[in-house]
């Protein structure tokens, strides 16, 4: 018994199967099912195997078909070549946030506040996309106080001249709950020229509107007035805002002039549970691999730095995340329950790595300095440990970076995605590290006629054996595009260099592409020589389900590197148990491990902690 067909005015070999593609592909376009046409002319044969085999071709053609979707070398973003839009030319304010009065006490332990400001720039400029960011500045915490001086000045170019409004909100800076509001203050500006004369040489205090302020804050104020007559409940902010005069090209694009500020964000917690160490004192890091005694004062801590450049960012850094697959737009746009989901997620991640507390550094440089290109250095810790960080440049040149590098096991949802803390445009990212140089010359060469540390050990004036110097012509800094969550265009490179040049003098900046077989080769040499010199290693861990951080790119932790390096990462509870799932002898593996298995298992378990079930000691400290 056999199918009916009607005679092919073509019988060329093969004419046969390809109408039967062809009525397959017709009936899945209607809506019916591939074999109706067939059992119209006859009765369906049973165990007939050409509908299945026609049928298979045509899944397999669709699989394919999804597959290169997904894998496709362009998707949507990455490099975006809008130009920046027309403008007239801006000026350039200086704002400082002295000081502020009267706040009400926070903290009923300490009597006080821990006091710090926030201020956000909004102004009629045309952007590219309605997705950029607006310019924001937080001062430093004042510790124990509702009188808080902070002396701190903005310099911002390109405030267009048809005026802007700056928003100053007060909060207690609360770690780890939230920040409790104390208020805010709004001033509108219509028009600034060259005359205008800002808020006077000594600033202007406004009345902080306690509306938005903590219920509980102010409660407590109010008992303390209706207690002590004659005085007020109405917090003041003192601001000051001057003009310096007309801003350079281009005009479209608002940037932070000064000062070069920098943030060090320590997370204790995580650095114990990780066993990662650093210098308890700041100064340290600049200091030889020991003290006098042999010892050297460390803390368990984490480091996450911030770094605010003098702008303009040039226009053509400009990045957008890639859609490579459906699900990254729904978690950059916050749209549907899994997109909000992991929006929040990677929020708070952000927040946990860069969390401001009474261990926080900071400091601040004029712009484009010799001292901002040392801070940078120590923040790195010059090449000591042969580090590799992941960075982040926003639009506003505010620089992120942790030592994240691909021989941690390091376990985000996204590395750069957290770092931007889920920006749609980013200028660029990728990875950086730092060479130090055996002579004072800045050499930007990828291949210096002159040794290097790394890879050559013997270089001496430096670390590991000694106090490196602080020259900042005796480094390079390496820097590359490696980033598959925005993939920068190579294209974009000689522009970073030209913007990393203006603002770390002396510093020789070598930029390379990802892809590039040399940089390949140095990183091997950076991961060699922290294997040698016993860099700590970063272990963090997040709760999620495997599918949650199945959207990484080149940028992301592969399992496959790291154990090829000999790192595994830790892996969270519920990532055990879908292994366990997956894998029965996983299973007996972690009952062995939990039941007092084998001697050498339970040695292993205090030592360094293969995941080859060697890391017992992964399971608990996860």
């Amino acid at each position: 018994m056999s199918f009916q067909r009607r005679p092919e005015s073509n019988s060329s070999p093969g004419g046969e199967a390809k109408r039967g593609d062809d009525c397959v592909g017709q009936a899945a376009a209607s809506g019916a099912r591939p074999d109706d046409d067939l059992q119209a002319t006859g009765p369906r044969p049973a165990g007939s195997t050409d509908l299945k085999t026609i049928l298979d071709a045509q899944k397999r053609k669709l699989s394919d078909k999804k597959q290169k979707i997904k894998s496709k070398a362009n998707p949507p973003g990455g490099f975006d070549p809008t130009p920046l839009p027309d403008a007239p030319p801006g000026y350039t304010l200086k704002f400082t946030f002295y000081r502020a009065s009267n706040l009400p006490i926070a903290d009923i332990k300490t009597n006080a506040a821990d006091p710090f400001l926030t201020a956000t720039l909004t102004a009629p400029v045309p952007k590219r996309h309605k997705e950029d960011p607006v310019l924001t500045r937080r001062t430093r915490t004042i510790r124990k106080s509702t009188e808080p001086v902070w002396e701190e000045e903005w310099v911002v170019a390109n405030v267009p001249a048809s005026g802007f409004t700056l928003k100053c909100r007060l909060y207690d800076e609360d770690w780890p709950d939230h920040d409790d509001r104390l208020g805010n203050v709004t001033i509108n500006v219509p028009r600034v020229d060259e005359n205008w004369e800002g808020l006077g040489r000594d600033g202007q205090i406004f009345e902080v509107k306690k509306r938005s302020g903590s219920k509980r804050a102010y409660f407590l104020q109010g008992v303390s007035t209706v207690l002590c007559r004659g005085s007020s409940m109405t917090p003041r902010a003192h601001i000051g805002i001057q003009v310096l005069g007309k801003s350079d090209p281009p005009h479209a694009q608002m940037y932070t002039v000064g000062p070069t500020t920098w943030i060090k964000h320590y997370s204790p917690m995580i650095g114990r549970l990780t066993g990662t160490k650093v210098n308890k004192r700041e100064e340290d890091d600049a200091s030889p691999s020991a003290d006098s005694d042999g010892r050297r004062t460390k803390k368990y801590d984490f480091q996450a730095n911030e770094m605010q450049l003098s702008g303009p960012v040039p226009p053509k850094l400009y990045h957008r995340y890639v859609e490579f697959r459906p699900m990254i737009g729904r978690m950059f746009s916050s749209r549907g329950l899994r997109g909000r989901i992991l929006n929040k997620a990677l929020h708070k991640q952000h927040a946990r790595v860069y969390n401001y507390d009474s261990t926080t550094e900071h400091g601040a440089f004029p712009p484009r300095s010799k001292e901002a290109s040392l801070q940078f250095l120590k923040m790195a810790h010059f090449d000591e440990g042969g580090r590799i960080f992941t960075y982040v440049i926003t639009l506003d040149g505010l620089l992120r970076f942790t030592e994240t590098g691909k021989e941690f096991g390091i376990d985000l949802l996204s590395k750069h995605t957290m770092h931007s803390d889920v920006a749609t445009y980013i200028a660029c990212a990728g990875e950086f590290f730092i060479r130090r140089l055996a002579h004072a010359d800045g050499d930007d060469a990828p291949s210096p006629d002159e040794p290097t540390h790394p890879p050559d050990e013997g270089l001496a004036g430096g670390p590991p054996d000694s106090s490196p110097p602080l020259d900042p012509k005796r480094y390079q800094l390496v820097i590359d595009n490696d980033s598959g969550t925005y993939r920068p265009d190579k294209s974009v490179l000689p522009d970073l260099k030209k913007f990393l040049e203006e603002n770390f003098p002396g510093l020789g900046i070598v930029v390379m592409h990802c892809a590039d077989d040399e940089l390949t080769k140095m990183k091997k040499e950076q991961m060699e020589v922290k294997k040698k010199e016993g860099g700590a290693k970063v272990r963090m861990v997040l709760n999620r389900s495997p599918s949650a951080s199945s959207f990484s790119s080149d940028d992301e932790s592969r399992l496959g590197d790291l154990e090829n390096a000999g790192d595994a990462p830790v892996k969270s509870k519920k990532e055990r148990v879908f292994d366990a799932i997956q894998d029965p002898n996983v299973l007996k593996e972690y009952v062995g491990m939990t039941g007092g298995g084998g001697g050498e298992q339970n040695g292993e378990a205090s030592g360094s902690g293969n995941h080859n079930n060697k890391g017992g000691n992964q399971g608990g400290g996860a």
